[in-house]
Parts: C-alpha cells; sequence; structure tokens
C-alpha cells in the first residue's frame, strides 16, 4: 500500500513544499498519471499535478488504475486563504456534508459527503508545532487545525496541509522548507519510523469528533494538542445548519429542529469509523451553541443533576433514531448510544 502526496505547479504553497521535499534524497521517477509526473520514495508516491487540486477528484482510484498500487491515504498539500492575512501552516480534514443537493460547490466535493479523515492529522499537527518552533516560525506563523471543508471527491483517508495566509507566504522557503519535512519525518522517509501510524500506534486511544465552534476549532484543538488523541472530522458551526424551533412552529406544528445538521454529523461520525475502527469521542464546543440547539444534539438536561434525557431528535439520515446520554467514567462526561442507523455503535460526548 503506498501514500500519495499530491502537489500542484498551480499553486505556489503546494509546489514549494513538494519541491523542498524532492530535494531530500530517496526519490526516484515514478509512473505517469494521465500526464502528470509521479516520484517515489520506498511506500510514498509524489504527484505533481497542474490543476487546482479540489478539482482533481477520485485521485485515489485513478492512481490505482494506472499502476495497480493501492492507495492508503492521500496528502494534499495546498495554500490557505484567510480574510484576517495571518501567517499560518495549518491541517484539516476535507469534505461538505453540510450542502444540499444543487447547491453551488466552488471549492469541490459534493452534497453530503466527506472523506475519511487521514489519521495521521492528530499526530502531525503536534509535529508540526514542533517542527515551526525548532524553524522560528512561531510566534509569526500561527499552527492550527481547520473544520471540514471544500474537496476534492476522494474515497481513501485523506487532510489537506496548507501554507497561509497571502502570496507573501505561499512562497515562503521557510514555511515550504518546514512543510516538506514534517512530510519526510511524518511518513518516515528518514531514519525514523513514520508519525501518526494508526494500526502501529493505537493502544487504544480515542478518537475525536469535533462538533460545533469557529473554523479554526480552537476548543477541539485544545484537546488534540494532547499526545494519545486522535482527529477525526471537526463540524465547525456554519456546517451544522439547524432552523430555529420557534420560527418553524410559526409555520407548522411541528417542534423538530430541521435543517441539515443531522445528516452532516451522522456523514462526519461514519466517515470517522471507517479511517478509526474504535472508540469515537464526540466533543461538543458547547459555547457555540444556543440551548435549543444543544438540547437537539444531545437531548435535554434534567433538573436536578447531569443527567440526560433521550434527546427529541428524531431523524437522522432517513432512520428514526434516540440518542441516549449517560455518565462516562472515562473523563467524567457523557456517553451517546446510537440506535436506529447506528446500532451497537456508541461514541463518548464531552461536554
Amino acid at each position: 500500500m503506498v501514500t500519495l502526496v499530491v502537489a500542484t505547479s498551480a499553486d505556489p504553497a503546494s509546489i514549494g513544499p513538494a519541491s523542498s521535499l524532492l530535494a531530500m534524497p530517496g526519490w526516484h521517477p515514478g509512473p505517469s498519471l494521465q500526464g502528470a509526473a509521479s516520484y517515489t520514495n520506498k511506500e510514498v508516491r509524489l504527484i505533481k499535478l497542474d490543476k487546482r487540486l479540489v478539482v482533481e477528484n477520485h485521485l485515489d482510484k485513478r492512481w490505482e488504475e494506472a499502476t495497480g498500487e493501492t492507495v492508503c491515504d492521500v496528502i494534499f498539500l495546498s495554500k490557505h486563504v484567510a480574510s484576517s492575512n495571518r501567517p499560518a501552516l495549518t491541517i484539516h480534514p476535507i469534505g461538505t456534508p453540510h450542502l444540499r443537493e444543487g447547491e453551488a460547490m466552488p471549492a469541490g466535493g459534493k452534497p453530503g459527503w466527506a472523506a475519511p479523515p487521514n489519521p495521521r492529522i492528530g499526530p502531525w499537527f503536534r509535529l508540526l508545532k514542533n517542527i515551526a518552533y525548532s524553524h522560528n516560525l512561531i510566534p509569526e506563523f500561527e499552527v492550527t487545525l481547520e473544520a471540514t471543508h471544500h474537496g476534492p471527491e476522494i474515497n481513501s483517508p485523506t487532510m489537506f496541509v496548507e501554507i497561509g495566509s497571502t502570496e507573501e507566504y505561499w512562497k515562503r522557503q521557510d514555511a515550504a522548507q518546514a512543510i516538506a519535512l514534517l512530510v519526510w519525518e511524518g511518513l518516515g522517509l528518514g531514519e525514523r519510523n513514520a508519525v501518526g501510524d494508526w494500526c502501529r500506534d493505537n493502544v487504544g486511544d480515542k478518537i475525536l469528533l469535533g462538533i460545533g465552534g469557529g473554523h479554526y476549532v480552537p476548543r477541539h484543538m485544545d484537546i488534540v494538542q494532547k499526545d494519545g488523541v486522535w482527529v477525526g472530522h471537526m463540524l465547525s458551526g456554519y456546517s451544522l445548519l439547524m432552523e430555529d424551533p420557534e420560527e418553524r412552529k410559526a409555520l407548522t406544528s411541528s417542534v423538530v429542529v430541521g435543517g441539515t445538521w443531522r445528516e452532516t454529523i451522522r456523514v462526519a461520525y461514519e466517515t470517522t469509523k471507517l479511517a478509526f475502527p474504535g472508540e469515537v469521542l464526540a466533543h461538543l464546543d458547547h459555547k457555540s451553541f444556543k440551548s435549543w440547539q444543544r438540547n437537539a444534539i444531545t437531548g435535554p438536561q434534567s433538573k436536578g443533576g447531569s443527567q440526560r434525557t433521550p434527546s427529541p431528535c428524531a431523524n437522522l439520515g432517513g432512520a428514526d433514531f434516540q440518542s441516549l446520554i449517560m455518565p462516562c467514567v472515562a473523563f467524567g462526561h457523557a456517553k451517546v448510544i446510537f440506535l436506529g442507523p447506528f446500532a451497537n455503535e456508541s461514541f463518548d460526548l464531552l461536554v
């Protein structure tokens, strides 16, 4: 099985780290992929494209069909754009699970879809912080996670590693070298073992599914900075589309919280389970939600204690379910047990 590292000449924050990575020892020319050059080093395949990465759909399948090699996971090197223009080094899973059929897809993906998150995200985030410190990029650059967003459509565990947030920083050689070193060390291309190998390193650790908060998921990131935490999808508040039941009640007698939020959480949970066959912890940024939103997700708070009553939310992905909240010994928080489509499945809810 091989890991694909994908870069594009159309993006200076992509081709810069790729060039720095290829300057390190051990690379050899690899097979062409529909006219695109590739390079091999151990079990790593670096592909140099010439289009926007978010439109390069099914790259894993295309590689497998062209070479006969099975793709384990995919890492895209890309630029990051932010209105703040702040220099940043970021990592995030990809997907557009909150979008509906017929909505515009300017950054790739497809409605109701998310790729399995690459298990390397958490360990690589911690490694990137160490590399940035050692290369004196901090505090000028912020090292951060981002919430799940954009394409391309792909089925293998995937993550984006990005340099932001303006052309000045996209072209920074020191930032490019830091990202190249992250990939080099993270994939074990030097003398050390790879970082973030789930099959090798998992010792019953927990997997975080982030729910709510801003795009840069600060409360979820507080937990991810600790060793032994693996990262699944992180859903920002803007991706959890919830219709105010009071406004809905004015039009109908229903008090069900409408919107695509149930399906978004379901897709994020199921694809996280695909990447991590273990126990998933859902971390709720409860301060980012209004009370009716929290209640819809977790069930209303019972009087006189921390125990919650069954959630009133009725339909997740077309199937009935109940969310039961009960004390969880580990972490002292709460456990959600899904019935219906998630029979015999559970994830803890850190609130």
